[in-house]
């Protein structure tokens, strides 16, 4: 039996439901393109109770997570996060997360919907040697996304605190329409926006988060803000150059050639994997993730095959038509010699070869959307 977030009557009533990563879970409502289009223009707001919610605390809490995680926690100040993953001990992504400081000896890590039990079964098995408490709060605190160039003007209407003050990646405590929630400045869509997270809410008594789902909804109402399912996320996501578990990442591809290697910190301490990953960078990359655009009309899906000079040199690994630059897309991984931007490749799209080119991520205009927009 598939399991249910806080606000599953709300879906049921409103989306288009399907299974994922165990749950039940909107895949759209309105529609993916205009819920698409509601975000990069608006604003639109996601539920994310399916990922997961473990926070890990202790004196040792700083130098655990510096060694079960490739960024360097020890940087982050209080109030302030960032994305980081685990690997095995070949380099491979067990995962990607975000990872904040609540407190001193208190962080809070966000996993993937489909790898809430594993990550949490690899984060006891390593902290055997460390003075440290993981707590799954999965079931106990909702989280929203609120995303789009409109998301802080609606989220302050119901916020005591002032959310401009809170930087890209940053965090703070607040009171939503007066429900004790912490909101940070991240997200999966490319845009500003916040990630909201309310406590005391058990999914057995969700009162609260719907509370706070409902306040969004009807302060949002006069920026046109959407409901979004999980089809809008994906879209958004991946028109953003941002990796899904299990379709981009894994743990047959290291952060290296998924180019993640901003958030691998080899100067750091030991951490799972460093070898591994130091090596491979000394050496350099065989395959690398890169950005494909259609030259032709057509829409590509993951396995289908990447050409050059008619000979197959990797796979597409997510594609989608991108309503935001009226052109299908995918990434997917190449050798490194064929990873260069502006390298034109072909597509394998039922049955045809059609003419892409490799891209920069993100692949829409920044000076148009996403958080770096200056129009």
């Amino acid at each position: 039996m598939s399991r249910r977030t806080h606000l599953y009557d709300f879906h049921a009533r409103n989306g288009h439901m399907v299974e994922f990563a165990g749950f039940d879970m909107p895949l759209w409502y309105e529609g993916i393109v205009p819920e698409c289009k509601a975000v990069r223009n608006s604003a639109g707001i996601f539920d994310t109770s399916h990922m997961g919610r473990v926070l890990i605390s202790g004196k040792d809490s700083t130098s655990y997570l510096n060694y079960v995680a490739t960024n360097d926690v020890a940087a982050l100040e209080v109030g302030r996060g960032h994305l980081s993953v685990m690997c095995n001990e070949k380099g491979g992504i067990i995962d990607d997360f975000v990872i904040s400081r609540l407190a001193d000896k208190e962080y809070l890590v966000v996993p993937n919907a489909g790898n809430r039990e594993k990550d949490l079964s690899w984060l006891r098995k390593r902290a055997e040697k460390f003075s440290v408490e993981i707590c799954d709060v999965s079931d106990e605190v909702s989280m929203f996304a609120v995303q789009g160039p409109n998301a802080q003007k609606i989220l302050q209407e119901i916020s005591n605190e002032d959310l401009s003050l809170i930087p890209r990646f940053g965090g703070r405590n607040v009171d939503l329409d007066g429900v004790k929630a912490t909101v940070t400045r991240t997200g999966y869509t490319g845009e500003d926006g916040f990630e909201v997270f309310t406590w005391d809410s058990p999914l057995e008594q969700p009162s609260r988060a719907i509370a706070v789902w409902n306040a969004i909804l009807d302060h949002g109402k006069s920026f046109n803000i959407q409901p979004c399912g999980l089809g809008a996320r994906d879209v958004l996501r991946l028109e953003a150059g941002m990796c899904l578990y299990g379709n981009d990442i894994s743990e047959s591809i290291t952060p290296l050639q998924a180019r993640l290697g901003f958030v691998v910190k080899l100067t750091k301490n030991e951490f799972i994997g460093r070898d591994s990953l130091a090596k491979e960078k000394a050496k350099g990359a065989k395959k690398v993730r890169v950005g494909l655009k259609m030259l032709e009309a057509g829409i590509p899906r993951a396995e289908c095959d990447i050409l050059k000079d008619s000979q197959v040199v990797g796979k597409v690994t997510s594609g989608t038509f991108s309503p935001t630059i009226n052109q299908g897309i995918a990434m997917g991984y190449v050798p490194r010699e064929h990873s260069k931007v502006g390298e034109n490749v072909e597509i394998k799209v039922r049955a045809k070869n059609l003419q892409a080119v490799i891209t920069s991520f993100p692949f829409y205009d920044t000076s148009k959307y996403g958080w770096q927009r200056t129009t």
